[in-house]
């Protein structure tokens, strides 16, 4: 056997010419590059309302790609990376179509009516979607304890943004849980890419692909959504297509490279309560003083998904192969 077919045996997306290598694991490093990450997402949401306070939704959402495409377009030509394997495209695809228009669109629409505590909910409900596509779709079986504290984890993070809320489900719920899906296969399908190119690549290549289509947006939207140029609406902008859009994901996907995607999407039962601690500085959304146990109690459960990843890792080797 030669040293490329035993690479290609160990790792069946890296064959052809892709010109791409395996992503060296650093379990300690990942968990920090995906705490950045989360770290990142929660201040989506607060971003969010405030881009919403100069541009409608449909412009807020195209705009915020067309941003971050432009910093993708600067950093792959500036880093000669070559363009990826034909058949990475599809799932570059996915990431395009999840993270880089779904979500973003289907929140700032659910967010004229919902307060961004509110849609916290859907992060909460996030980790435990996104390990059942990573199961479905890499074949990752992570041990029992692993789900059970995952449930727990999703579970209190739900009651807590449902409590928070009043307990009302209001008109945009339908726009959540549709990010929701589409989010959690875009997570795990960057995850799996970003096992054999940089993060930065999955999400700048997924950028570019969306670029057509947020182009048009823009054109389209622009014209029939009224624009209120204000500072915070600006800043808003900015930080979703810079921060959440291209860093955020940009370490949040090399992380799950690094110590896999169900441990990583676990690290996101944090991201509701970090949502509401922004949300209560800067747009000044009340936070109950049931939340400093809510964190506790979601940190023990985030402890316990890690140590039984950490574990059924070591046990195994390396994570199950990942299915072309």
């Amino acid at each position: 056997m030669t040293a490329q077919s035993s690479a290609t045996a160990q790792d069946p997306i890296a064959v052809g010419s892709d010109r791409l290598t395996s992503v060296r694991r650093s379990p300690g490093g990942g968990l920090l590059l995906a705490g950045l990450g989360v770290l990142a997402f929660s201040l989506t949401f607060p971003s969010t309302v405030w881009g919403l306070e100069s541009f409608g939704p449909w412009s807020l959402v195209a705009l915020r790609s067309v941003l971050a495409a432009l910093i993708a377009g600067c950093a792959l030509p500036a880093g000669r990376v070559p363009l990826p394997a034909r058949r990475h495209w599809a799932g570059l695809a996915v990431v395009a179509g999840g993270v880089v228009v779904g979500f973003p669109l289907l929140t700032s629409l659910a967010l004229e009516t919902s307060t961004s505590s509110h849609a916290a909910v859907v992060v909460g409900l996030l980790p435990l979607t996104t390990a059942l596509f990573a199961a479905a779709r890499t074949g990752a079986r992570p041990p029992r304890a692993f789900w059970v504290a995952a449930l727990a984890g999703a579970v209190l993070v739900i009651v807590f943004t449902v409590q928070q809320s009043g307990g009302k489900l209001s008109a945009g719920d339908l726009y959540l849980f549709g990010a929701l899906l589409v989010c959690a296969a875009g997570y795990t399908e960057g995850g799996r890419l970003a096992k054999v190119m940089p993060g930065w690549q999955v999400i700048g290549w997924a950028l570019i692909l969306a670029l057509p289509v947020a182009v048009a947006g823009a054109a389209v939207a622009l014209p029939f959504e009224p624009v209120h140029l204000t500072a915070r609406g600006v800043i808003g902008l900015v930080w979703v297509a810079a921060g959440s859009t291209f860093l955020g994901l940009y370490v949040w996907y090399r992380g799950m490279a690094e110590i896999g995607v169900p441990r990583a999407s676990q690290l996101q039962l944090a991201q509701p309560l970090l949502t509401l601690v922004w949300s209560f500085l800067a747009l000044g959304e009340e936070v109950s003083a049931a939340a400093p146990s809510a964190a506790v109690a979601v940190l023990v459960c985030i402890a316990v998904t890690q140590r039984a990843g950490s574990r059924e890792t070591r046990r195994t080797g390396a994570e199950a192969p990942v299915r072309s």
